[in-house]
């Protein structure tokens, strides 16, 4: 089967670093040449809860979408996200792109909505591919985040994984958490 290449959110506002070092390993098992944009901690938006911290990722993946989607479940499954007695949101995968389809497919709308809405979105979107098109905006990442309107407060913060510092010193030191 051909590789595709996918986008996906990351986010987490329970032991948010046990968990997202955690979706991150997952997804090194179906997602080929993991990168991964910088970390950012949010206030919530649309859910009453703790501080968030999100990240994007980009790979390449032979599954197909409907897969695609259903193994990010499994990995929200296993890391508590359906739980009954839970509270606020372990982790939360979303599939942000794939390849560059623009409209409905298997249930899931693409590009994700929330890639031009949510700040913690489209700030690391910009960060990770700045000259990716949007598919349906047909603009890139980084003339998309120059232009944001978007009314939400987010920081960059010190998240490792694997070793490797994921967000650079300079950038924690130009946007302090306010």
């Amino acid at each position: 089967m051909p590789l595709t290449t996918v986008f996906l959110g990351l986010g987490s506002n329970i032991e948010r670093e046990r968990h997202l070092h955690a979706g991150l390993e997952a997804l090194t098992g179906f997602v080929r040449d993991l990168r991964c944009s910088p970390v950012f901690e949010s206030e919530p938006v649309g859910i009453r809860s703790g501080p968030f911290i999100n990240l994007v990722v980009s790979g390449e993946t032979e599954l197909p979408l409907a897969e695609l989607s259903l193994r990010l479940k499994h990995i929200e499954a296993d890391n508590g996200r359906y739980a009954p007695e839970r509270k606020g949101l372990p982790l939360d995968i979303d599939v942000l792109l794939y390849g560059d389809l623009h409209g409905e497919f298997d249930g899931l709308v693409l590009p994700r909505a929330e890639v031009l809405k949510n700040a913690f979105v489209l700030w690391p979107l910009a960060l990770l591919a700045p000259q990716v098109l949007h598919p349906g905006a047909g603009r890139d990442f980084a003339s998309l985040w120059a232009e944001a309107d978007i009314d939400q407060r987010l920081w960059p913060v010190p998240f490792q994984w694997r070793g490797t510092e994921l967000t650079p010193a300079a950038l924690i030191a130009a946007h302090p958490a306010a």
